[in-house]
C-alpha cells in the first residue's frame, strides 16, 4: 500500500548509529530505498514487508520473534506501506529505479525499541520482496525517542482539541465486521489498549471509555472510504482523512482523564489506529491532512473488489449445500482465487498465507470448479 504525507526527515546514513536513551520506550524510524533497478510489486507486498520484518527479529532475537509473532494480543510495532512514486500497473504496482522510496517501522515497548536501536547499527544491504530488491540507502527518526510517562507529562493544548489524520485505511472489528467510522469510543479505545499493554501504567477501561462517550466529541471531519485487501486473508473496508475530536464542557471534571486524553492523540502516530497496523492498516499522522495519499483505485481496492465478488458467490453456494463454517471457506477460497487471477504463484501464495503448498492447490481447483456450478 502507497503511504505518503509523513514529516520530511533529515538525512543520514546507517553508519552514524542515531542513538537514543535506553529507557526509550516508543520511537518511529524512516528507512529510505532505493529498487535496484526496475521492478514490480504484488499487490499484497505488505505481507512480504511485515514477514520480512519478523525474519529480522528472528535472526538476532527468536524469543522477541516468538512474543511478536504469537504471544500478544497487541503487537509492540507497525509498519507501513511503501511511500513513493509506487504507480499502478495493471495487476501489479510499478517500482521506478531512479526514485527514493519511504519505509515507516515503529516501536511500542522497551523490548522492540532494544532490539530496533542494536538492528539500525548492522542494517542488512536489501529488503528482498519476490522480485523486487529495494536497497537501503539510509535511516533516521521520523518519531522522537519518548516513553509513556513523557507523552503523559506534555502540558495540555490550549484549544483543547486533537486533530489526526488517518492516510490508510482505517477500521475497527465490530460484531465480526469491519467498522470504517471514528467513532471517538473505538479510536481511543485502540489507543488505550496499546497504552495499557506497554505503559506499565494500567487504565481502568470501561471508565475512561465511558468517559470518552459523554465527554468527547468530532468538531469536525473530512473523510471518505475504501475497500482493500490486507493482510492475510479478505479484505478491510477503512475510511481515510483527517478528523478533529474535542472536549465537551464537562470534560475538565476528570484531570486524569483529560491528561490521558492528549497523551492518547499523541500516542497515535506512534500505534496506529484500529487493525492490521502491522500491514499498513491504520497509519496516523497528529495533523489535519486535507488532501487523500492514496489514489482512487488501487491494485488493492481492485483485488478487494475481486475478493468480495468471489466470497459472495462461494458463500451463497455452501450455504444451499449446507457447509459449515460457510463464511469462513468463502472467504479462504475467494482470496486465493483473486491473487492467482492476479498473476500470483500457488507456492507464493501458500507462503503468505501460511498454509500448506497442497492445501492451497486444492482450494484454488475447488473454487474454479464452484465458479462453473449453477452458471457462476
Amino acid at each position: 500500500m502507497a503511504i505518503s504525507r509523513h514529516p520530511t526527515p533529515s538525512k543520514k546514513s546507517p553508519q552514524l548509529g542515531l542513538a537514543w536513551p535506553h529507557d526509550t520506550e516508543l520511537v518511529g524510524l524512516v528507512l529510505e530505498l532505493t529498487p535496484r533497478a526496475a521492478s514490480h510489486l504484488y499487490a499484497q507486498y505488505a505481507i512480504g514487508l511485515h514477514a520480512w520484518f519478523l525474519g529480522q527479529v528472528q535472526q538476532t532475537d527468536p524469543e522477541l520473534s516468538q512474543i511478536l509473532h504469537d504471544e500478544q494480543s497487541e503487537k509492540a510495532f507497525t509498519i507501513s506501506g511503501l511511500e513513493g512514486d509506487l504507480l499502478n500497473s495493471g495487476k501489479e504496482f510499478q517500482l521506478l529505479a531512479d526514485r527514493i522510496y519511504r519505509w515507516y517501522v515503529t516501536g511500542l515497548s522497551m523490548r522492540v525499541v532494544q532490539w530496533l536501536s542494536q538492528w539500525v547499527k548492522n542494517l542488512p544491504e536489501q529488503i528482498d520482496l519476490r522480485n523486487a530488491d529495494l536497497l537501503i540507502r539510509s535511516w533516521d527518526f521520523v518519531l522522537p525517542p519518548t516513553t509513556y510517562l513523557q507523552l503523559l507529562a506534555v502540558e495540555s493544548p490550549a484549544n483543547r482539541t486533537i486533530k489526526l489524520s488517518f492516510i490508510t485505511p482505517t477500521s475497527f472489528r465490530s460484531k465480526k465486521h469491519h467498522f470504517p467510522l471514528p467513532v471517538p469510543e473505538n479510536v481511543f479505545h485502540s489507543y488505550l489498549r496499546r497504552w495499557n499493554n506497554f505503559s506499565g501504567m494500567n487504565v481502568d477501561q470501561a471508565e475512561f471509555l465511558g468517559w470518552v462517550e459523554e465527554n468527547v466529541i468530532i468538531t469536525r471531519h473530512k473523510l471518505e472510504s475504501q475497500k482493500v485487501a490486507a493482510g492475510k486473508k479478505g479484505m478491510v473496508t477503512g475510511f481515510t482523512g483527517a478528523v478533529e475530536f474535542g472536549l465537551g464542557r464537562s470534560g475538565g471534571d476528570r484531570q486524569d482523564f483529560v491528561q490521558l486524553f492528549y497523551a492518547l492523540g499523541r500516542l497515535a502516530p506512534y500505534c496506529g489506529t484500529g487493525h492490521k497496523t502491522t500491514f499498513g492498516l491504520g497509519q496516523t499522522r497528529a495533523e489535519w491532512l486535507t488532501t487523500s495519499p492514496l489514489p482512487e483505485v488501487s491494485v488493492q481496492s481492485l483485488l478487494a473488489a475481486r475478493i468480495d465478488e468471489l466470497t459472495e458467490k462461494f458463500a451463497a453456494q455452501r450455504k444451499r449445500a449446507g457447509g459449515s463454517r460457510a463464511s469462513e471457506i468463502a472467504e479462504t477460497w475467494a482470496t486465493i482465487l483473486a491473487r492467482r487471477e492476479l498473476g500470483e504463484s500457488l507456492l507464493d501464495i501458500a507462503a503468505d498465507l501460511e498454509m500448506p503448498y497442497e492445501t492451497v492447490k486444492t482450494y484454488v481447483k475447488l473454487a474454479r470448479r464452484a465458479l462453473k456450478t449453477d452458471n457462476y
